[in-house]
Formats: C-alpha cells, sequence, structure tokens
C-alpha cells in the first residue's frame, strides 16, 4: 500500500539517470523509415548533415537501447534534476475520489518546462561538431527559450523563428529568449523564401509551427553547413533525450510504493508524453502490466483523433523528411482563437506507432475545460500551470471523477510539463470569458489528404 503520510518524492542527484532509454528495438512493429523529401525513398545518415551534427543523426537511427548521457550534459542537468514527483492529495480531497494521482513536474526547470532536458543534450552535440549557430522554431517559446539557455551555457548562437500569434499572445517568452542573447523573429517572416510565400498568399498570416519550421530548415540549409537546425519535439533524438523524465519517476513511484494503472500527458508534438510514458510502456511490456496511456490533444489541433497515419513533411513548405505519422496535413493552420498551445500539425512517429498499435489512447479537449482544469488545480496545488499542460490536467480529472463513479481506486501519474507564469494573457481570456471552443472540422482534414504526399508504401524495401 502507498504511503499516507507524504506528498513529495525526491532523488539525490547521484539517481539521476546516467542512461537514455531508446525504445527503437523494443516497439512491437519496426518503426517506418523517414524518406528523403525529393526522392520519396529512405533517407541515409549522410541526407540529414545539412541540418544536424552526426551524433544525433546516429541517435535519431540507434539500435542501441540505451546510450550515454555525456558528462556535460548531466552536469547541466543537475541543476534542476532530478525533477520532483508530488501526490495530488488536495485535489483528490476536492474531487472526492478514491483514485490516487501523481504529478511529475518539469517546471522547476530554469525556464519553467520540460524541454531544456533535450535542448541542452542538442545544443552539446553542435558545439561538439564546431557548430557556432543554431536556427529553431518555436511555439509558445518553450522551446525557444530553452535552446536559448542552452545556447548561452555552452557559447552557441541561437536564430528563433517564433509562431506570430504566439510571439504577440506570450511576449515574455520572447523577453526571455533574448536575455539569454537569442534572436527572435514573428514567423511568418520576410527573411526566408518560405516566410515571404506564406505572407505574399496571406500579409495577415498566424503562423504555424509547421511554417516556422520551415523558415529554421531553410536558414540552415542556406547556410552551407555553418548553421544546424534543432527541433524540440517529434524527432526520435528528441524523444529519447526525455525519457529521464520517466526513467525517474519509475523510481519515485516505487518510494512511493505505488504503480500507476493510467499514464497522461498532453500531446502536441509527443516529446513530454513519450519522455513519461515510453520507460513505462517498456515496463507494461516486458512485464504483461495492463497499464493504460492517454494522450490529451487539443479539439483545435486533435491530431491522433482526427488526424490520419501517413507520410507526411514535418515542415509546410516541404523541406524536411517524410515521417510516417498522424498528421492533419503539413499545411495546416491552427486557429487564432486557440489559446492552449499544442499546435503541431502532426504526431512523433515513435507516439504515431503506438497509438496506431493500440498502446497509446487519444482524447482531445476543448480549451475552456482545459482552463477550468487547470484552475481548480492551482487552487487546490498551487501550481498555475501552462495551457499546455491543463490539458493533461483535464484528462486527470476526468480519470479521477471516473474512479469516484466506479467506486474504484485508480492511480493515476501524469506529467506537469511546465509552469503558466508567462501565459497569463491567455488565462486573462479565459477569465474574460473571450475564449472559444473551436472542433477542428472533419471536412478539413479531408481536404489536407488532398494534398499529402503520395508514397507507395509497398514498393519500399521490406524493413524499411
Amino acid at each position: 500500500m502507498p504511503d499516507k503520510i507524504h506528498t513529495k518524492y525526491v532523488l539525490d542527484e547521484t539517481e539521476m539517470p546516467r542512461a537514455w532509454y531508446n525504445i527503437l528495438p523494443d516497439l512491437p512493429h519496426p518503426l517506418p523509415a523517414p524518406l528523403h523529401p525529393g526522392t520519396h525513398q529512405p533517407i541515409a545518415p549522410e541526407d540529414m548533415l545539412p541540418i544536424f551534427p552526426m551524433a544525433l543523426i546516429e541517435q535519431e537511427m540507434s539500435s542501441e537501447r540505451y546510450i550515454e548521457i555525456p558528462g556535460p550534459v548531466r552536469e547541466v542537468l543537475t541543476q534542476w534534476r532530478p525533477s520532483p514527483l508530488f501526490r495530488a492529495r488536495r485535489l483528490e480531497k476536492a474531487l472526492d475520489t478514491p483514485a490516487r494521482i501523481y504529478y511529475k513536474y518539469e517546471g522547476v526547470s530554469p525556464v519553467g518546462s520540460h524541454k531544456p532536458n533535450t535542448a541542452v543534450a542538442q545544443v552539446y552535440y553542435n558545439k561538439e561538431a564546431g557548430i557556432k549557430k543554431i536556427s529553431t522554431e518555436t511555439g509558445a517559446g518553450q522551446w525557444g527559450s530553452s535552446l536559448a539557455m542552452a545556447g548561452a551555457f555552452f557559447g552557441v548562437e541561437i536564430e528563433v523563428f517564433m509562431v506570430k500569434v504566439s510571439y504577440e499572445q506570450k511576449p515574455f517568452r520572447r523577453s526571455m529568449m533574448q536575455t539569454f542573447g537569442a534572436t527572435v523573429h514573428a514567423s511568418p517572416t520576410n527573411l526566408t523564401d518560405a516566410g515571404r510565400g506564406a505572407l505574399a498568399k496571406d500579409p495577415d498570416n498566424p503562423g504555424s509551427l509547421g511554417l516556422a519550421i520551415s523558415e529554421a530548415v531553410e536558414v540552415a540549409v542556406k547556410s552551407g553547413g555553418t548553421i544546424k537546425y534543432s527541433l524540440g519535439s517529434v524527432l526520435n533524438h528528441v524523444l529519447l533525450h526525455q525519457t529521464v523524465v520517466g526513467e525517474e519517476a519509475l523510481l519515485q513511484m516505487a518510494k512511493a510504493d505505488d504503480y500507476p494503472d493510467i499514464v497522461i500527458g498532453c500531446a502536441g508534438g509527443g516529446s513530454n508524453m513519450a519522455g513519461l510514458i515510453i520507460p513505462f510502456v517498456r515496463e507494461a511490456r516486458k512485464k504483461a502490466l495492463n497499464t493504460r496511456f492517454l494522450a490529451a490533444e487539443p479539439t483545435a489541433c486533435p491530431s491522433m483523433t482526427r488526424g490520419v497515419y501517413s507520410y507526411d513533411f514535418g515542415d509546410t513548405v516541404g523541406m524536411t523528411p517524410l515521417m510516417k505519422m498522424y498528421t492533419l496535413g503539413h499545411d495546416f493552420m491552427p486557429p487564432g482563437i486557440h489559446a492552449g498551445g499544442l499546435r503541431y500539425h502532426g504526431m512523433a512517429p515513435i507516439m504515431s506507432l503506438l497509438h496506431e498499435e493500440g498502446i497509446v489512447e487519444a482524447q482531445s479537449y476543448h480549451q475552456n475545460s482545459i482552463f477550468e482544469a487547470a484552475v481548480l488545480f492551482a487552487k487546490q496545488e498551487g501550481i498555475i500551470c501552462a495551457p499546455e499542460s491543463a490539458h493533461a490536467i483535464r484528462a486527470v480529472i476526468d480519470e479521477a471523477l471516473e474512479a469516484k463513479a466506479a467506486g474504484e481506486e485508480r492511480v493515476i501519474l501524469f506529467n506537469l510539463s511546465g509552469h503558466g507564469h508567462f501565459d497569463m494573457l491567455s488565462y486573462d481570456k479565459y477569465f474574460e470569458g473571450a475564449l472559444q471552443d473551436y472542433d477542428y472540422p472533419i471536412e478539413a482534414v479531408q481536404d489536407a489528404q488532398t494534398r499529402l504526399p503520395t508514397i507507395d508504401e509497398a514498393a519500399l524495401a521490406p524493413g524499411d
């Protein structure tokens, strides 16, 4: 039985994982290979060199189950890791539920989210490769601020293309990036062909992550190798770096003498949820456990619940490799009224495969309901969460209330991926009643399908 006293479970920094866990060799089926955007054939490692250093390319394709975390990366991570695990006893009481609720809190990092777990690693490997500048995109700004901080730590210049609607809604994230020395642009810009093309079609284009990615990738590709590109979610090596979250949580749940029946995370590109669940997926498959895994996403950008499982570009223009993933279409533009984050058009290939196999469930939520959940959580637990994380809290509350209705114990673990101290304008809109609930129409998905690249998967070599 879990103890009845503690609400916080901590690890000593010596207990921080010394290796990342790579789920690729343990997936139920091989992950479909990324394809070259021009030839539509499986991509070779050297094809990725214009945008990534070789160390990260090797991690992207590695078949090794465990990859050692370099000493300089661990040294930085121990500034805030291991992060705490909390038992949400006050929330349990407020809900009058027999469920036991735990959350892994990633908001303790200097920039307030889980994103530095991979930002530090990516900048380190670029620095080791002699790279002096990295381009990237960011939506709400959590990724951009994380990469900017890591760039400051390792002396690497960072250029950020920030989705315009977030650039305007979240000015303090922009200020944070600039404080760390990064250059920040509101995307789409007139600095790239991708940006100029988007603005020519719509001068008031609010931007999207896919479009910001196109701009950042273009900067890297046209640099002749002097600038590399960095991505904060979706790719295999990003999810790999985030597994420190789940590995720590496994040890902390053992300290609590408890184990989750369901593990929940918000899902945009997939990195924060994957970081928590991947080690638990390993345990569930190895020990034949019936653990459930639930992805919480917005109805305004429901890639898993309304998207299609297909090869698609990771960016709007079509410069990135094609990946097999759940997608709303690479030219997806999220509605400007959406304040809850999680705006990416696709889902990480690893997460998409786990969803396709029925290992990961998905549920979408309206933005008013997620802010309602966030406010309740703040009143009980004292943490004002990021709107992205609020999707997970909404799912947790619903699961806890279902446990109450069923009169059954249920152990719930979720990733509180970041705090919302720079998101208060979105909270203001909620309090003013200015947020609109929006369902991404299925007709738009069907229309986007007509513009998905045509891939003859049967013609790919076996194992590709």
